[in-house]
């Protein structure tokens, strides 16, 4: 029997996305500043969607957003607790089924291959439901470990992703390359996998996640991280993941047309530990493109390029360099619910 479902491209008409507030026990080095970031993305969603959001205190984010003028008739707040702030990676990914019905998918999140405690956030896509969170759409239990942020959808049946991440022993020992395509076919109707075997970033904690590297776009486009440093340790491994995405074909045959996304400036913690800035991870909503900023030159070719890769959206840069000291930016803490979901 034909599968008939499909799992969307970001850039698809969206209801709203989800993220978690952060608070004092989710360790971040500078809590207020990581809030402010949080406020910042939460502000420029509203603009074109609905966002939902998840906090052990909702008083404390109900005046923290009007602090920072997010109209509060706009957001959705839920109480539950939580563990950490990366909705990318605990939220429920959602796929189409006949008649474009949505289903929201909740696979298991063990915290990136048990590194994390995850105990609370492996909850969360549950409790929103019971909470009526997601309306009438149903919530499908998964018994595999996948994250949303390890991989990307074409629309069409076409799946990018990460042999580092899919098939890390930590995560479905139990399946081989193969196994996950099947997984991969069965839940979410891929047609085929693009693997990437190569690339990571420093301080990445996520086993090298496909949305810090690269990203399926509109009208076979693929943007992806490029190092131009040749004295940089990312050079080598990133110029061999350009050598892979180059010779990938669409579903058609052709050659995908690629933009090579600018390196940040390295950025180092206290502790002289650096950190995994990428522009590869941002967010598409129904109006813009909203794109992780460093604080550096590098800002502005960054939102060029994406600008070229949505031609149909505003490319709005969020300053998200308090993100990183989590090892993450700004697609980690969002979810994107695409359209029919709170219907």
């Amino acid at each position: 029997m034909e599968n008939k479902r499909r799992l969307p491209a970001e850039w698809e008409e969206q209801d709203a996305v989800l993220m978690a507030w952060p608070h004092e026990a989710t360790e971040w080095v500078n809590l207020s500043a990581v809030q402010n970031v949080t406020v910042a993305i939460a502000r420029e969603i509203v603009r074109s969607e609905r966002l939902l959001l998840a906090a052990p205190d909702v008083e404390e984010a109900k005046r923290r957003l009007a602090r920072g003028r997010v109209p509060l008739e706009r957001v959705d707040l839920f109480e539950i607790e939580t563990n950490d702030t990366w909705a990318r990676d605990f939220g429920p990914i959602t796929v189409y089924e006949a008649e474009n019905r949505p289903v929201l998918l909740d696979f298991v999140f063990n915290g990136w291959g048990l590194k994390f405690r995850s105990d609370l956030d492996n909850q969360i896509s549950r409790k929103l439901s019971t909470l009526g969170a997601f309306g009438k759409t149903p919530l499908a239990t998964q018994g595999v470990v996948l994250e949303g942020g390890s991989i990307e959808s074409d629309g069409r049946g076409t799946v990018l992703t990460t042999s580092a991440c899919l098939l890390s022993p930590n995560r479905n020992p139990h399946l081989s390359r193969s196994g996950v395509e099947e997984v991969l076919s069965r839940e979410f109707g891929a047609k085929r996998v693009l693997w990437i075997d190569t690339g990571a970033i420093q301080g990445d904690d996520t086993d090298s996640h496909i949305d810090t590297l690269a990203r399926l776009c509109p009208d076979d486009v693929i943007v992806y991280t490029a190092c131009d440093a040749p004295e940089d340790p990312h050079y080598r491994p990133l110029a061999e993941m350009a050598e892979q995405i180059r010779v990938l074909r669409t579903a058609e045959g052709r050659p995908y047309r690629v933009f090579a996304l600018p390196w940040p400036d390295a950025v180092y913690d206290e502790d002289g530990r650096r950190l995994p800035a990428t522009y590869a991870n941002f967010l598409v909503i129904n109006d813009a493109v909203l794109v992780p900023l460093y604080g550096t030159p590098k800002d502005a070719a960054a939102l060029e390029i994406l600008g070229r890769a949505f031609p149909d959206r505003k490319p709005t840069g969020v300053n998200c360099l308090p993100l990183l000291t989590g090892n993450g930016s700004l697609h980690c803490i969002t979810m994107q619910l695409p359209k029919g979901v709170l219907e």
